[in-house]
């Protein structure tokens, strides 16, 4: 049976995981819609889930310290996703502006292979995801030794919670957006979020 103190670590990795996951961002966004849409939820959940499982895992192995003597490498990843975002988003200001009629039940969420590729993109061109998942929290994971692994699967624990309730919990706000001008306002917000993401990205450049 595990000790107190890998409870308490483990649960310092869920509630710091959660405190970095829930902020709004690209990757929230668009399990969100896809949840709304009721489209590919379960694929979409699962890359999320374990994009950050694999990010957590490599951050507590070590991986952080391989990115700080590589600073090239984020700044490659800030161009690529800041173009991505700002082609999503631009996607996202042309589904809010045109009129024709999209409700949960006739919107188009793509297939299979978009949902999956999109979540792909704007998980692994995103930099901040590694800043948070594997130099913040492997970081701090490495800084209980020991117990280093209890904190990661916490936190690894955090992202499958979230983005499970988020997309599957998303359902239950379908009656909102049974009126097209719901949907319209919820892709002018991607819009914005997805811009203002890119960028701040190249500001960091």
């Amino acid at each position: 049976m595990p000790s107190s103190a890998a409870l308490l670590t483990a649960l310092s990795g869920l509630a710091l995981g959660l405190s970095l996951i829930v902020a709004i961002g690209s990757q929230n966004a668009f399990v969100l819609r896809q949840g709304l849409l009721g489209k590919h939820v379960l694929p979409v959940v699962a890359v999320c889930a374990a994009s950050d499982a694999v990010l957590i895992t490599a951050g507590t192995f070590g991986a952080g310290a391989l990115l700080d003597r590589a600073p090239w490498l984020e700044a490659v990843m800030r161009v690529l996703g800041s173009a991505f975002l700002l082609g999503y988003g631009l996607l996202a200001a042309r589904r809010a502006l045109r009129p024709a009629v999209l409700t949960a039940g006739t919107a188009s969420g793509g297939g299979l292979g978009t949902a999956v590729a999109t979540t792909l993109a704007l998980t692994w061109l995103n930099p901040h995801v590694y800043l948070d998942t594997v130099v913040l929290l492997g970081a701090i994971a490495n800084g209980y030794d020991d117990l280093r692994w209890w904190f990661a699967s916490g936190a690894v624990l955090a992202g499958l919670t979230w983005f499970t309730a988020l997309g599957f919990g998303a359902r239950l706000l379908r009656p909102l957006f049974a009126r097209p001008s719901a949907w319209r306002v919820l892709d002018a917000l991607i819009a914005v979020v997805m811009t203002a993401l890119a960028v701040s990205l190249l500001a960091g450049l």
